[in-house]
């Protein structure tokens, strides 16, 4: 099996462009999943460039009047949670990502369902993160919210090594 490191060496080296359709598609799944649509409070993220693209789903469901919190870093081993409530709310935050200015989020009990993005994911809801181990300490304390990991389909690999420290997803989306 194949470590972490070389698997984020491995995918960095794919030169792999998406299509809008792709990213439609999923983002469409996505929205017509039951747990979203019964959400109040979502935990989503703002894109990076080889992500599955958030920033047109984040305006739709404000809209819908939900509550839309996204992750912000804060050191060099956490991560905090912020309201956002449109583009106005955002500042080029740690490692170049687009991270919330809106106020701190720490209701954790009424996140209903998480969105979370990763490299890759396998079957069984492994994530493979950008290997700080951000998020990972973070959904530790959202147990028992749903979490949907999205990616695009060359992202969903076979296996995905794992530690002890690693927060699943309940479901993969691709």
């Amino acid at each position: 099996m194949t470590d972490k490191q070389e698997i984020r060496k491995m995918l960095r080296q794919q030169q792999v462009r998406h299509t809008v359709a792709e990213a439609f598609s999923i983002i469409s799944r996505l929205k017509a999943h039951p747990v979203l649509a019964h959400a109040r409070t979502l935990l989503l993220y703002h894109a990076m460039a080889d992500e599955v693209p958030t920033q047109e789903l984040l305006q739709e469901l404000i809209s819908e009047g939900k509550t839309v919190l996204l992750p912000r870093v804060v050191n060099d081993e956490e991560m905090e949670i912020r309201h956002y409530t449109g583009p106005e709310d955002l500042q080029v935050g740690a490692f170049g990502i687009m991270e919330p200015t809106g106020a701190l989020f720490t209701d954790y009990d009424r996140i209903d369902l998480a969105i979370i993005p990763g490299i890759a994911f396998d079957r069984e809801g492994h994530r493979l993160g950008r290997g700080k181990g951000y998020y990972d300490r973070f959904l530790s304390r959202i147990l028992n919210t749903y979490k949907i990991g999205i990616c695009f389909p060359e992202r969903l690999l076979e296996q995905i090594p794992t530690a002890e420290h690693d927060i699943s997803v309940d479901e993969v989306i691709c």
